[in-house]
């Protein structure tokens, strides 16, 4: 089996995954249609059968990815009949069934979110991005995406308690401590698991585009130049396009013809700028 480099392929991606060679991926980074949405595009999943619907394509994902890689899922439950529906969950753990390591859940807090409400809750803000693997010893980069330490440091490393001088156990002895004069003299510190990224700007004639931020990150964190990048669920491309900016393989899968047509236009552009950049 030949792996499709740099290319985005119209069709469904639990038949396209079968075509792919084994362990030949090194992130997969993808961001499924939702329960009941996008129903005009791809038909709609009620929550009661989307484990049913998904759990065939992440056998195809966990096959076609290497043991040192990383799937990351961004994907958020809806409210039903005034409450959240626990599909979510329940994809999680039928995963883990499936010999997928529940490693880290990073939440995507949508900083321009609109606001809204309704009788029982107010609009969503945020969005779940799950990681998985398949060992627990994986390609991970964390310098590549540690942030500065902002005016934080200035104040808090200025007048240094003594407290803080030295690693202080918790006081409720939970075997968690500090010491905070261990980044004196750093200016980037590790970030949180809490991504603070603005929605796209504009929608790219696509009904859920992500920021190219957002990719991006992950990208940097879980693989190298070179890498394989598979989206399974490509949309417009935006994973393509965070791919090819950071010197990235890409293949991207879509059932939609007019999202792959878009996703090959917006690649297809950045490679063109890439070529006059270094030309």
């Amino acid at each position: 089996m030949e792996l499709p480099t740099d290319k985005i392929i119209c069709g469904d991606c639990e038949e396209v995954l079968k075509k792919l060679p084994p362990k030949s991926i090194d992130l997969i980074l993808t961001s499924p249609p939702y329960s009941d949405k996008r129903n005009h595009t791809y038909g709609g999943i009620h929550p009661d059968k989307y484990i049913e619907w998904f759990l065939p394509k992440a056998d195809e994902l966990y096959r076609v990815l290497k043991d040192s890689g990383t799937f990351v899922l961004n994907i958020k439950e809806g409210a039903f009949d005034g409450e959240r529906h626990t599909y979510v969950i329940q994809l999680i753990l039928e995963l883990k069934k499936r010999g997928w390591c529940w490693t880290e859940e990073f939440i995507w807090h949508k900083r321009n979110s609109y606001p809204g409400k309704w009788p029982n809750r107010f609009r969503d803000a945020w969005e779940r991005c799950i990681q998985f693997n398949k060992q627990k010893k994986f390609k991970m980069n964390q310098e590549e995406v540690m942030m500065p330490m902002g005016k934080w440091a200035e104040t808090r490393f200025r007048n240094l308690s003594e407290n803080d001088k030295k690693r202080m156990e918790s006081k409720v002895n939970s075997g968690f401590g500090r010491r905070v004069a261990n980044w004196t003299g750093r200016e980037k510190a590790y970030p949180t698991n809490v991504l603070h990224l603005a929605t796209e700007s504009s929608n790219k004639n696509h009904s859920a585009t992500f920021p190219v931020s957002l990719p991006t990150w992950f990208i940097r964190l879980f693989s190298d130049e070179g890498d394989v990048i598979l989206d399974p669920f490509i949309g417009s491309g935006t994973t393509a396009v965070a791919a090819k900016i950071l010197n990235r393989i890409y293949i991207g899968i879509d059932t939609d013809l007019e999202y792959c047509k878009l996703a090959r236009k917006r690649v297809k552009a950045i490679e063109s700028l890439t070529q006059i950049k270094r030309g």
